[in-house]
């Protein structure tokens, strides 16, 4: 099994963190994020996306608006709701909790 399917699953797992994290700096259009996360090990494309903040949203974590572009349609700019806030909140309390465990189980 190659390194990059064996960490798939951890990586499809923090992808909601990592777009929460990046949606509460600002509000950001789905090209945004893909650019973010493109020279990552994160890099995505757009049929991961899009699904995933359509369940971010119906769950009430994100929320968008419409805004005109100068480059063609209308475009969706996603942004964190309060409960989104809360939720990464909790995340990053966790994010840290299994990062001391790994280090102080490496000692």
């Amino acid at each position: 099994m190659q390194i990059d399917q064996k960490f798939a699953p951890i990586r499809k797992g923090l992808l909601e963190f990592l777009v929460l994290r990046i949606i509460s700096i600002r509000t950001v259009y789905v090209a945004d994020l893909l650019k973010r996360l493109a020279d990552t090990e994160f890099a995505t494309q757009e049929g991961t996306l899009y699904p995933l903040l359509s369940r971010l949203r119906r769950e009430g974590l994100v929320d968008y608006e419409w805004q005109e572009s100068d480059a063609g349609p209308p475009r969706k700019y996603y942004r964190l709701t309060a409960p989104g806030k809360d939720q990464l909140g909790e995340l990053e309390t966790y994010w840290q909790q299994i990062n001391a465990t790994i280090t102080g189980l490496g000692s």
